[in-house]
């Protein structure tokens, strides 16, 4: 079996998929509100000030359309995977930028232009890798037999955050 269909990662993924689809629709009929989520094994939590009508309905709304096969919906631009990849990649031209440079400051110095030049090189290949491994890894557009179980509206330290919790 595959590591990413083993159950509990597979219900994250989907989850995860979820979570992204519900945050496409919600910023398209509410561009100007902040939102953000964070997925597990039992649904995702949608951060940001909506009443619970508009959720429900989004997240209805997501599912159903990934069900009928819009899984593209799943990917993200501004998903946490995308900006993991881009700190390592980027990270890593750095570290790869200074070896052999030994112990002294200025030799260190006489590389930030390449660390530079290799950092930005980094980050045009980290957004195409960051939105591969979101298809791949991080998340699935396809829910199989998922259903919302319930939808619960919390306030924490004066923000507002639903659990939306699935099934199947």
């Amino acid at each position: 079996m595959n590591i990413l269909e083993f159950p509990p990662i597979s219900r994250i993924r989907r989850n995860h998929g979820l979570e992204h689809a519900t945050i496409h629709l919600l910023s398209r009929k509410y561009p100007h509100i902040g939102m953000a989520g964070h997925s597990d094994r039992g649904g995702f939590w949608l951060l940001g000030e909506l009443e619970t009508h508009v959720v429900e309905s989004a997240v209805t709304e997501a599912l159903s359309r990934m069900k009928k096969g819009e899984h593209g919906l799943a990917v993200h631009p501004n998903c946490g995977t995308n900006f993991v990849t881009s700190g390592t990649v980027t990270g890593l031209a750095g570290a790869f930028s200074m070896l052999g440079t030994g112990k002294k400051w200025q030799e260190k110095a006489d590389r930030i232009p390449m660390a530079i030049l290799l950092g930005t090189l980094a980050l045009f290949v980290s957004r195409p890798l960051g939105f591969y491994l979101q298809r791949n890894v991080t998340t699935s557009g396809k829910p199989g037999d998922m259903e919302i179980v319930s939808i619960v509206k919390t306030t924490r330290m004066n923000n507002t955050a639903h659990r939306v919790t699935t099934q199947g």
